[in-house]
């Protein structure tokens, strides 16, 4: 555990975008669906950046084959496969500083 770590500001992340950071060596996904929640960046599946996918309401779609995540808690919704959740991190906001915790 590494701590809280200042990844931006609210207004760096419009509401149902989603934003990737570098995090203490890791590639972490921040998504504002009205709330801030992180998670890896990096599809269990194929390695895919999930950055470049879409989201809808809580859902992270993987832009290459279509897995697909939620983002409150990293767990897999929906796959022809069996693959990996992602991991989740806390995310504390704090005035208009939004922190991850790793």
């Amino acid at each position: 555990m590494m701590g809280k770590v200042l990844v931006g500001k609210k207004s760096d992340i419009a509401p149902n975008t989603m934003k990737k950071f570098s995090v203490e060596g890791k590639e972490i996904l921040l998504v504002n669906t009205g709330e801030f929640y992180a998670v890896d960046d990096t599809c269990t599946h194929a390695g895919a950046s999930l950055s470049e996918g879409e989201l809808n309401d809580s859902t992270i779609k993987c832009g290459w084959h279509g897995a697909q995540f939620n983002c409150t808690d990293g767990c897999l919704v929906k796959f022809p496969a069996t693959i990996n959740g992602l991991k989740s991190y806390k995310v504390v906001v704090e005035s208009d500083d939004i922190f991850v915790e790793v």
